[in-house]
């Protein structure tokens, strides 16, 4: 294990953390919020101290970088970047409690947007802003972000690879271009020009200015943070729909994008991915539009049924959590449709969560192929994806995936039932669904008009595990808790 260079790297985090809270300090500054003003400073104070001693310590690193190093060190900046970036809002006194807090900017970094406040619009504009910008850092990833911004030298992409290739969401990450870092510039190319034309559409769509970046801040992340109590409720048909669509292009993956800028147009059409993310949400739509139709106030007529059903759709297969509506009163078939997308979340390479449709597909490929053998076992049969062969050790990766993703739902889900409390089996499911898919909102008492907030402190640190293993596709998380990965010592 090499730990000064993993150390090293988290100094490069919390320099760049301190930079990213400079945006919502100067603007508690600007509006005399000495409160958010307050917690700001403190939490720039403890992140260049720790960013010093870091830099002390790792003084002399070697490079040398491996598949172990690289799961570590996303892991653990996570984990920093969170411990770091919950002191703005503690230390402001807004919120009272540092678990809380922590819940809170895990909930933001990991672009959950589960939120444990009764009464967002108290928390004050400058931390609204901060919280709603984890959802945008956390989005595409800070690692990311720092492969893409810091200088290399030959040699370097064995480094950068096994970093992007554990903090990026999907089974596999490819390179785009053959240097990885130039991969990682791209990437968030692709990502500031979508938010950008985001808050644009909103803005001409009548949204007020700090709402639109706010929104399409959470939109581009997937997070769901909103600034108003009631989400997206209370703005124009035409944000919601603008919003609606941002939702479902952020949650393809984006190498697409780079295929599309390529013009390799047959390659985008023919992704059996795509098409399999497109289907899923078209059917969705179609059936909770005729089981909603008419059944509440909202929904009584066509168009109406229509908007909010794609919207939340949208929102909840993206593992966004915007809501336009309390759609915790629709009928059960609709609810179980969104319990059911909530599970199987967005694309590979996308912001989105949940176990990503390129695993679906790649499982439902498997399945088919074993189901062929019990009945000719001398054939030989091969998984293809967009007419290429699918290795092995891919498929056996997400067979693992699986096995470790149900295992932690269903460990988190009786650690829920336990809680004193005592909310009922729906909520305590549908909560660690909602935090550990990273989509936010959830059914009953943590539905999208209520919070997280009455869980006892050890269920919140349990469902803010969920959310970062969630966001960091279970193993660099896992990883940290090895053994095996601290073999050597730095």
């Amino acid at each position: 294990m090499n730990g000064r260079m993993i150390v090293r790297i988290l100094s490069h985090i919390l320099l760049i953390e301190a930079a990213l809270m400079l945006a919502p300090l100067l603007y508690a500054a600007a509006l005399g919020d000495g409160a958010a003003l307050r917690g700001f400073l403190t939490a720039e104070a403890a992140a260049l101290a720790a960013a010093g001693v870091f830099r002390l310590v790792s003084r002399n690193a070697r490079r040398r970088f491996y598949a172990r190093e690289g799961m570590a060190v996303v892991g653990l900046s996570w984990v920093v970047m969170s411990l770091v970036g919950a002191l703005p809002f503690f230390a402001s006194g807004r919120i009272r409690s540092y678990i809380d807090a922590l819940f809170e900017i895990v909930s933001g970094f990991t672009t959950t947007g589960a939120s444990i406040l009764a009464d967002v619009e108290a928390l004050g504009h400058a931390l609204l802003l901060w919280r709603s910008f984890s959802h945008w850092i956390g989005g595409m990833g800070v690692l990311v972000f720092l492969l893409a911004i810091i200088p290399t030298s030959g040699g370097a992409d064995g480094f950068t690879l096994h970093i992007l290739r554990a903090e990026s969401p999907g089974p596999t990450v490819n390179k785009m271009v053959p240097r990885m870092k130039r991969s990682a510039e791209i990437l968030y190319l692709i990502y500031c020009a979508l938010t950008v034309v985001d808050i644009l559409a909103l803005l001409l769509a009548g949204m007020p200015a700090f709402d639109a970046v706010c929104i399409a801040f959470g939109t581009a992340g997937t997070g769901g943070f909103g600034v108003l109590n009631s989400s997206c409720a209370a703005y124009s048909h035409a944000a919601q729909n603008i919003t609606t669509v941002f939702m479902l292009l952020f949650g393809v993956n984006f190498g697409l994008y780079y295929l599309l800028l390529l013009r390799s147009f047959k390659a985008v059409v023919t992704d059996e991915e795509l098409r399999l993310y497109l289907g899923v949400v078209a059917a969705s739509i179609l059936a909770i539009t005729v089981n909603i139709l008419g059944k509440t106030a909202d929904t009584a007529a066509l168009p109406d049924a229509i908007r909010h059903a794609a919207f939340q759709v949208s929102s909840i297969v993206t593992t966004t959590g915007y809501s336009t509506t309390d759609f915790d009163l629709w009928p059960n078939f609709s609810r179980a449709i969104l319990l059911m997308l909530m599970l199987v979340g967005a694309c590979g390479g996308s912001t989105g969560g949940g176990l990503k449709m390129l695993r679906a597909l790649l499982l439902m490929k498997g399945l088919r192929r074993n189901a062929l053998r019990l009945m000719r076992p001398s054939e030989v049969r091969i998984v293809r994806l967009n007419h290429s062969r699918v290795d092995e050790q891919t498929l056996s990766n997400v067979n693992a995936y699986l096995s470790a993703y149900v295992i932690i739902l269903l460990t988190g889900f009786l650690i829920l039932s336990a809680d004193p409390v005592g909310y009922s089996m729906t909520t305590n499911l549908s909560a660690v669904a909602a935090t550990f898919n990273n989509i936010g909102p959830g059914f009953d008492a943590v539905g999208p008009t209520c919070n997280f907030g009455g869980y006892s402190v050890l269920s919140k640190l349990v469902m803010t595990l969920g959310m970062l293993l969630g966001r960091l596709e279970i193993f660099p998380i896992l990883a940290l808790f090895a053994p095996g990965t601290y073999k050597k010592s730095f």
